[in-house]
């Protein structure tokens, strides 16, 4: 049995199984990544609430007959000045330390998680989208990688940056399309060489979910769905004017992802413009799923 922990700046995430069966799948929005963009450094509550939640999955790793671990901490640690703090606290919760993953690892595996969760042949290359709290990955490949690059814009971090009101202004939603934009026209990977799109982690799914008008959550119902671009574009743009509130009324809408989806959805926006497909599939594995499979093959 083995347990893969993935720790982004919005999301714990832990997997627990003997692979391809899966015993326990567990998210925590802790946040971890709070004001670090604008810091440089992880907050103490924000330390607080990511500790509290890895002692919850020690319990659960305990319960189970776990031989190998893997602890891989992304984009919210890579940034942070106190990142010695977080290590600490983990290797004394679970006796690991976090490896940080560089923007290239948490590509590689974030694509061989989505890839190899496909159940249809998709038609390459393949473009996996992998949007963060604080990163986003674009990964371009076969049944490999073949180009891959990270880039500083995720949901947290551009939501912190820009989108300050609510439901943001016209000139800040302006300001945060600006900021992905001139990341876009940096990234060496172009989304417009794909044949086959592939979206992964919360911000897709909870686009997804909006799109196929869901009356909850349901990962049967996102995983493997093959979602028209033209309607992720429509609920974007209606998605952005809402108030948290509304957001929060929506049933499919996690309470910790309320109001940094507005960054996260313009971020998805802006890459399906500028691919040549016109549907984009859905995957519920991720890099967690990528972490899990590199100490199980």
């Amino acid at each position: 049995m083995i347990a893969a922990i993935d720790c982004g700046t919005n999301t714990i995430k832990l997997l627990i199984g003997d692979l391809p069966d899966v015993a326990v799948r567990e998210t925590r929005m802790v946040r971890l990544g709070q004001g670090v963009d604008a810091t440089g450094r992880l907050a103490d509550d924000a330390l607080e609430r990511a500790f509290a939640a890895i002692d919850e999955y020690a319990v659960l790793i305990a319960a189970h007959d776990v031989t190998r671990l893997r602890f891989c901490a992304t984009s919210a640690t890579r940034d942070s000045t106190n990142a010695s703090v977080f290590a600490e606290g983990v290797q004394a919760r679970l006796g690991v330390l976090p490896e940080v993953l560089s923007g290239d690892e948490e590509a590689a595996l974030a694509f061989g998680g989505a890839v190899r969760n496909l159940r249809d042949v998709a038609t390459p290359p393949v473009l996996v989208i992998d949007i963060g709290g604080g990163s986003t990955e674009l990964i371009l490949g076969h049944h490999a990688p073949d180009a891959a690059y990270s880039m500083d814009i995720g949901s947290v971090r551009l939501h912190e940056r820009h989108l300050h009101s609510d439901p943001p202004t016209a000139a800040e939603l302006a300001a945060c399309v600006a900021d992905i934009d001139a990341a876009l026209d940096a990234c060496p990977v172009d989304p417009a060489a794909a044949a086959t799109v592939v979206g992964v982690a919360g911000s897709i799914i909870t686009v997804a979910s909006g799109v196929l008008d869901l009356p909850a959550y349901d990962a049967a119902q996102t995983d493997q769905a093959v979602i028209p671009v033209a309607g992720v574009h429509t609920y974007v743009d209606r998605l952005v004017g809402l108030t948290v509130s509304e957001r929060l009324a929506l049933p499919y809408m996690a309470h910790g992802r309320a109001d940094v989806i507005d960054a996260g959805a313009l971020i998805l926006s802006r890459i399906l413009r500028r691919t040549r497909v016109e549907t984009m599939v859905v995957s519920e594995a991720d890099i967690l799923d990528g972490i899990a499979w590199s100490i199980a093959d």
